[in-house]
């Protein structure tokens, strides 16, 4: 083994004083943080603006005490994705639920309701169909952000496409807009 070309250097070999000098330091930087504290933070409303009022918390509806409009015969319906958010700027929220027929076999088509519950009343109701299982399509995903509903949707490009095996994909948003939900999505826009 050959002698190394760069000297040995004393930081490279810890000792008891390295170990009591980063002990002193770390030390040192906690008892500052203690004694330097950030001022009280202050809020104040923009000068004519109204605080909207908003309930106390209020739950979602619960997409499980809800009778969908879905015709599943001898089976189930299914809640396969729920969501909720303020969807209509009330201070209530809203729930969005993607369901279908619990059926033994084959791919069911899949429902988007939205649920509202009006106050004080413990039923909630669906208020919206945003995809219709008569359309024969899966919604493959969605979310609720901001007061607008993003998905996937999953179709057939012709009758001839096994249903095990969508050939159509459409990224859509629904937005609550004047009384009615708003579809925009690739080529088209339709009020429900």
């Amino acid at each position: 083994m050959q002698p190394s070309a760069v000297p040995e250097l004393a930081h490279t070999h810890t000792r008891p004083i390295h170990w009591v000098a980063t002990a002193t330091a770390v030390a040192g930087v906690v008892a500052l943080s203690s004694v330097l504290q950030p001022d009280a933070a202050t809020a104040a409303q923009t000068p004519g603006a109204e605080p909207k009022s908003a309930p106390a918390h209020v739950a979602p509806p619960d997409p499980g005490a809800v009778e969908f409009p879905l015709d599943c015969g001898p089976v189930k319906a299914v809640v396969k994705q729920k969501a909720s958010g303020d969807l209509d700027g009330d201070g209530r929220p809203e729930t969005v639920a993607a369901v279908h027929c619990d059926s033994p076999m084959g791919t069911p088509p899949d429902g988007l309701y939205v649920l509202t519950q009006a106050p004080g009343s413990g039923e909630p109701r669906v208020v919206a169909t945003l995809v219709d299982p008569g359309d024969q399509t899966n919604v493959d995903d969605f979310t609720v952000r901001n007061g607008v509903i993003g998905a996937t949707v999953l179709g057939y490009s012709s009758s001839d496409v096994p249903r095990c095996c969508p050939d159509v994909r459409k990224t859509v948003k629904w937005q609550w807009d004047d009384g009615a939900f708003v579809r925009s999505g690739p080529a088209d826009a339709r009020r429900v």
